[in-house]
Formats: structure tokens, sequence, C-alpha cells
């Protein structure tokens, strides 16, 4: 594409690059310039403009975007038609946002002239809600680097894991002074949580904070219906050898991983038992707050793997706001012991 200032009268068929004004009227940028604008500007004293005309082989912006856009879309994601050299995607269905991180880096990295932003990595989201606009920045592009950049975004490399698990059993251990309207607060924010997967609590059970105990009650949820089972401990987890993990392993289950780098939520256990997961609530997890609780239970609605790895790498942006449920400030030094 050549770009620059030129004569009006060698402007006919190139794009203005700019808005330029024309006696009472403007001619807006990347206006296709006729003889008749030619002539409208050379009468209102114009005599050059800035503009930008194709050459063989050039993608105009919009087929350049739409087209990049299309290769970026996966499952459940729609792109829409393209205006001002951007198309964006839009998610079709509510559910977790996957993303081919290295594929994204790696079409930036291409050229300057094309470009892709998304939402983050396994953001919840909902239908019609934007998760990543491709944004082509010069008029045009040639086609070899269009199809270079397509060549190095790869295949769907933006996707909705749509919510599957819809039922959900919830196990509450009890203690003497643990007031029966905090576990009817955690219950009902944990009901506000489910909503967006449209997935909902079907058991509530409360057991003493006792290994034996637990365990027969999450046996029993695993032979039941429920799909994601979730243990609201009445002391948190400060081990995994410590009641909550124990009567995972009692039960037949198994502790995936205990702990996670995301603050609030450093004491959240993920595990399994008959193939269904299981997680241990980190104490934050009763606050409607945002915490690592968060990221976890929508992964595991939408049936994406959690495993060590996946945890472990959530640190960079883990450090999440300050709740109010906690005891002393971080800064403060020390462990809450609810987190």
């Amino acid at each position: 594409m050549k770009f620059g200032l030129v004569p009006v009268g060698e402007a006919v068929g190139a794009l203005a690059a700019h808005s330029v004004r024309a006696g009472e009227s403007t001619v807006k940028k990347g206006t296709l310039v006729s003889p008749e604008i030619a002539m409208q500007l050379q009468q209102a004293g114009v005599e050059t403009i800035i503009a930008a005309r194709f050459e063989p082989g050039d993608i105009g912006e919009d087929e350049a975007a739409v087209r990049l856009a299309r290769a970026l879309a996966g499952d459940n994601v729609r792109v829409e038609a393209p205006f001002i050299g951007r198309s964006n995607l839009y998610a079709e269905t509510s559910g977790v946002l996957l993303i081919d991180v290295d594929e994204i880096n790696g079409l930036n990295a291409v050229d300057e002239a094309m470009t892709a932003a998304t939402l983050p990595a396994y953001k919840p989201v909902v239908a019609g809600e934007m998760v990543g606009t491709v944004k082509i920045i010069p008029y045009a592009i040639p086609e070899v680097l269009l199809q270079k950049g397509i060549g190095r975004a790869g295949k769907g490399a933006l996707r909705i894991a749509p919510y599957t698990r819809r039922s959900v059993g919830v196990v509450s251990t009890v203690l003497p002074g643990l007031k029966p309207s905090v576990i009817d607060k955690t219950l009902a924010v944990l009901g506000k949580r489910l909503e967006p997967a449209q997935a909902r609590i079907v058991q509530d059970r409360r057991v003493p904070h006792d290994v034996g105990a637990l365990a027969r009650q999450l046996a029993d949820q695993a032979e039941g219906d429920t799909q994601l089972i979730v243990v609201f401990g009445a002391s948190a987890i400060a081990d995994r050898r410590d009641v909550i993990p124990s009567a995972i392993e009692m039960a037949g289950g198994r502790v995936e991983h205990f702990g996670m780098p995301v603050d609030p939520g450093n004491l959240l256990l993920v595990g399994s038992i008959a193939g269904k997961p299981v997680i241990g609530a980190p104490g934050c997890a009763r606050s409607p707050k945002e915490n690592g609780f968060d990221w976890i239970l929508h992964r595991l609605l939408a049936d994406v793997p959690v495993t060590r790895a996946n945890i472990m790498a959530l640190g960079v942006g883990g450090l999440l706001m300050e709740i109010v449920s906690r005891p002393q400030p971080r800064e403060g030094g020390g462990s809450d012991g609810e987190e």
C-alpha cells in the first residue's frame, strides 16, 4: 500500500487517510476519493491530502480483520461483521474462556499491522459477551502478510467451554461455636456464584468436623447424582493430613492438590471421589467477593481440567483485593488461617 502526501488531482481512486474540510462539508477519513470529491477539495482551496492507495496483492482492512478473526474463533465463538478494520468476537454461550496464549502472542509478534486482544484466559463469560477483537492498523495489508498471521494464529485459539455441571452437593462440617446462620449465609453466597452456570445446590449436608463422619457423607454424595462436591470446613485446612483431605482419602478418593498462589484463596484443596471433583473450600469462599475459589469453581463447572500445574500457574495476577472477612491485613504479617 502506498501512503503519503499527494496532490488532490492524483488522489482519485485512493482513500483519504484523514478527514479534510472542504468548504461547508467534510471528507471523512477512509473515504474513496472520486473525481467529484477531488474537484470539491480543489474548489475549497485544498491542494494536497494524505492518501492511501492499494497495490496489487493488498487486502482491505475489513476483509483482513474478519478473515483473521474467523481463524481465531473456535467452539462457541462467533465473529462480528468488520468495521473500520476491526472484527469483534463474542461468546455464543455461557462458560469459561479458553485461549491458546502462545498463538495470540505469536500472531501479535508477526507484524505491527495486525493485532488481537482478548479477555483474560479462563475468565467466566456469558452469552453475548465480547471475548476478543482483531484490529488491522493500516487501511490494507499484503495478502502474504495476512496469510502469515493466520498461519501463526492457528485455528480456534479462542473458544468457550460451556458449563456442563449443574448439580452441586455441599457438605459443611460443624464445631461447637459455629452458628448455623454462618452456614446458611455461606450456602446463599455459593448459590449466587452458581447462577451464571445455571447450576444449583442439590444436597446440603452438615456433619461434625470429624474424619469418619465427613468420609461417610462424601462417599454418599459421590454415589448420588451430584456432579461436583464442595466441602466447607468449620476450620480451614492446614495440612494434607487434616480432616478434609483425610476424609476424602478415607472415602476412596484422592487429593489432587492442596494450596494455591492466589490470595485470598491460599488454602483451597482440589480432589476427586469416584471421578467427581471435590473442592475443599478456603474460608474466603464464605465471602461474596472474588477470590481463588471462584477461579477453580467455574473451571470445574465447565468441566475444564484443573491440575497442579494449572493451579500453580495462577500466581501472576493472583494477589486480589482485601476482603472484609480477614481478621487482619496481609501487611500486618502472619496468617489468618482462613484463606
